[in-house]
């Protein structure tokens, strides 16, 4: 199993498929930032296709911007682009997702005075109004 952090690129999507069976598809970016030998300062960021089979209800708090932390399998695929081009991506099989906030369901939520529930040890050390 494999870990990754970073935020989401966009709103997640839930897709119904023929079976009503839900899967929440969303983004995630990772920037990876470094020095060269030659003491250059670089970054690069990676993307992941994520999808999530447990719980269609997350993707309410899956907007853009939320920093999130997951754990799954990782993936990749390659395909041949309309253009005649090579493409590929990296996919992520997500098992368990943990919401650090950032995206704007959080604010949202504060807005319609609904009492976060706080589930989360780590959650319980700080004074955020997370719904976790």
């Amino acid at each position: 199993m494999n870990t990754i952090i970073g935020r989401v690129t966009k709103n997640a999507e839930i897709k119904i498929l023929k079976n009503d069976k839900q899967v929440v598809n969303f983004s995630v970016a990772i920037n990876d930032r470094y020095t060269t030998k030659q003491g250059e300062r670089r970054e690069q960021t990676t993307y992941y296709n994520c999808s999530y089979w447990i719980n269609a209800k997350i993707a309410e708090y899956l907007t853009k911007g939320t920093l999130v932390e997951l754990s799954g399998r990782t993936s990749s695929n390659a395909w041949i682009g309309k253009d005649g081009e090579i493409k590929s991506g990296l996919n992520f099989h997500t098992s368990n997702i943990k919401l650090h906030g950032g995206g704007k369901k959080l604010e949202m939520q504060v807005n319609r005075n609904e009492k976060p529930q706080k589930n989360n040890a780590f959650a319980e050390d700080t004074d955020d109004d997370l719904p976790f």
